[in-house]
Protein backbone atom coordinates (compact mmCIF):
# COMPACT_ATOMS: atom_id res chain seq x y z
CA UNK A 1 0.00 0.00 0.00
CA UNK A 2 1.48 3.37 -0.82
CA UNK A 3 1.82 6.10 1.60
CA UNK A 4 -0.98 8.65 0.47
CA UNK A 5 -3.62 5.89 0.25
CA UNK A 6 -2.43 4.67 3.62
CA UNK A 7 -3.14 8.31 4.84
CA UNK A 8 -6.68 8.94 3.03
CA UNK A 9 -7.89 5.80 4.70
CA UNK A 10 -6.85 6.72 7.92
CA UNK A 11 -8.56 10.48 7.14
CA UNK A 12 -11.42 8.65 6.32
CA UNK A 13 -11.54 6.37 9.37
CA UNK A 14 -11.41 10.10 11.25
CA UNK A 15 -14.18 11.81 10.04
CA UNK A 16 -16.19 8.67 10.02
CA UNK A 17 -15.52 7.65 13.42
CA UNK A 18 -16.70 11.12 14.65
CA UNK A 19 -19.58 11.49 12.40
CA UNK A 20 -21.96 9.75 15.31
CA UNK A 21 -20.95 11.92 18.08
CA UNK A 22 -21.80 15.39 15.72
CA UNK A 23 -25.36 13.59 15.11
CA UNK A 24 -25.61 12.94 18.96
CA UNK A 25 -24.94 16.45 19.68
CA UNK A 26 -27.68 18.30 17.06
CA UNK A 27 -29.69 15.60 18.33
CA UNK A 28 -29.64 16.81 22.46
CA UNK A 29 -30.09 20.61 21.14
CA UNK A 30 -33.27 19.23 19.36
CA UNK A 31 -34.77 17.58 21.90
CA UNK A 32 -33.84 20.38 24.96
CA UNK A 33 -35.79 22.78 23.24
CA UNK A 34 -38.79 20.29 23.89
CA UNK A 35 -38.40 19.93 27.25
CA UNK A 36 -40.99 21.92 29.79
CA UNK A 37 -39.79 24.95 31.93
CA UNK A 38 -40.95 26.22 34.78
CA UNK A 39 -42.15 29.50 34.90
CA UNK A 40 -44.28 29.76 38.39
CA UNK A 41 -46.29 28.22 40.99
CA UNK A 42 -49.59 27.69 40.95
CA UNK A 43 -50.20 29.59 44.38
CA UNK A 44 -48.83 32.71 42.38
CA UNK A 45 -51.48 31.76 39.54
CA UNK A 46 -53.97 31.20 41.36
CA UNK A 47 -53.69 34.89 42.81
CA UNK A 48 -55.13 37.23 40.41
CA UNK A 49 -55.65 33.99 37.33
CA UNK A 50 -52.10 34.89 35.63
CA UNK A 51 -48.74 34.60 35.91
CA UNK A 52 -45.90 36.62 34.26
CA UNK A 53 -42.07 35.57 33.96
CA UNK A 54 -40.04 37.75 32.06
CA UNK A 55 -36.92 36.14 32.30
CA UNK A 56 -37.66 32.39 31.80
CA UNK A 57 -35.39 30.55 29.77
CA UNK A 58 -37.25 30.70 26.96
CA UNK A 59 -37.94 34.23 26.83
CA UNK A 60 -40.63 36.43 29.20
CA UNK A 61 -44.02 34.19 29.25
CA UNK A 62 -47.75 35.04 30.37
CA UNK A 63 -49.71 32.35 31.56
CA UNK A 64 -53.01 32.75 32.27
CA UNK A 65 -56.10 30.59 33.74
CA UNK A 66 -58.56 30.74 31.23
CA UNK A 67 -60.83 28.76 32.89
CA UNK A 68 -60.49 25.63 35.82
CA UNK A 69 -57.15 23.86 34.72
CA UNK A 70 -57.28 25.49 31.47
CA UNK A 71 -54.37 27.03 30.73
CA UNK A 72 -53.07 29.45 27.91
CA UNK A 73 -49.16 30.71 27.59
CA UNK A 74 -48.06 33.16 25.38
CA UNK A 75 -45.19 35.52 24.99
CA UNK A 76 -46.90 39.03 26.35
CA UNK A 77 -44.37 40.89 23.66
CA UNK A 78 -46.55 42.64 20.88
CA UNK A 79 -45.68 42.03 17.65
CA UNK A 80 -46.55 45.55 16.56
CA UNK A 81 -44.28 47.73 19.10
CA UNK A 82 -42.81 45.33 21.60
CA UNK A 83 -45.07 46.49 24.86
CA UNK A 84 -46.10 44.08 27.17
CA UNK A 85 -49.76 42.85 26.56
CA UNK A 86 -52.00 42.63 29.78
CA UNK A 87 -55.02 39.45 29.86
CA UNK A 88 -58.43 40.81 30.01
CA UNK A 89 -60.08 37.92 31.83
CA UNK A 90 -63.72 39.59 30.86
CA UNK A 91 -62.82 39.91 27.15
CA UNK A 92 -61.44 36.89 26.88
CA UNK A 93 -58.51 38.97 24.76
CA UNK A 94 -54.77 40.26 25.38
CA UNK A 95 -54.55 43.81 24.97
CA UNK A 96 -51.54 46.13 23.84
CA UNK A 97 -51.83 49.15 26.08
CA UNK A 98 -49.74 50.79 24.18
CA UNK A 99 -51.37 51.20 20.89
CA UNK A 100 -54.57 49.46 21.73
CA UNK A 101 -53.86 45.92 19.08
CA UNK A 102 -56.05 43.03 20.62
CA UNK A 103 -55.27 39.13 20.35
CA UNK A 104 -57.55 36.39 21.12
CA UNK A 105 -56.90 33.39 23.17
CA UNK A 106 -55.15 31.74 20.90
CA UNK A 107 -52.55 34.76 19.99
CA UNK A 108 -54.43 35.44 16.58
CA UNK A 109 -54.66 39.17 15.73
CA UNK A 110 -58.17 40.64 16.41
CA UNK A 111 -57.24 44.08 15.98
CA UNK A 112 -54.09 45.97 14.44
CA UNK A 113 -51.84 48.19 14.24
CA UNK A 114 -50.55 44.43 15.20
CA UNK A 115 -50.28 42.11 11.97
CA UNK A 116 -48.39 38.99 13.82
CA UNK A 117 -49.79 36.79 16.11
CA UNK A 118 -48.23 36.30 19.22
CA UNK A 119 -46.06 33.23 20.03
CA UNK A 120 -48.32 30.65 21.84
CA UNK A 121 -46.89 27.81 24.06
CA UNK A 122 -47.90 24.32 26.07
CA UNK A 123 -48.87 24.93 29.75
CA UNK A 124 -49.74 22.65 32.78
CA UNK A 125 -49.77 22.19 35.95
CA UNK A 126 -46.97 20.14 37.57
CA UNK A 127 -47.75 19.45 41.56
CA UNK A 128 -47.32 23.03 42.48
CA UNK A 129 -45.48 24.26 39.12
CA UNK A 130 -46.92 26.21 36.24
CA UNK A 131 -44.46 24.49 33.02
CA UNK A 132 -44.42 25.26 29.60
CA UNK A 133 -42.77 23.58 26.73
CA UNK A 134 -42.16 25.77 23.46
CA UNK A 135 -45.10 24.28 20.47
Amino acid sequence: MKRRDFINWVGLGLIASSLPVAIAACSSAQTASTDWQTVGNVTDLDKSGQLLNENSSIGPVLVVDTSKENLVAVNPTCTHKGCTVAWKAEAKKFVCPCHGAEYGIDGKVQKEPATQPLKTYAAKIEGSSVVVRQS
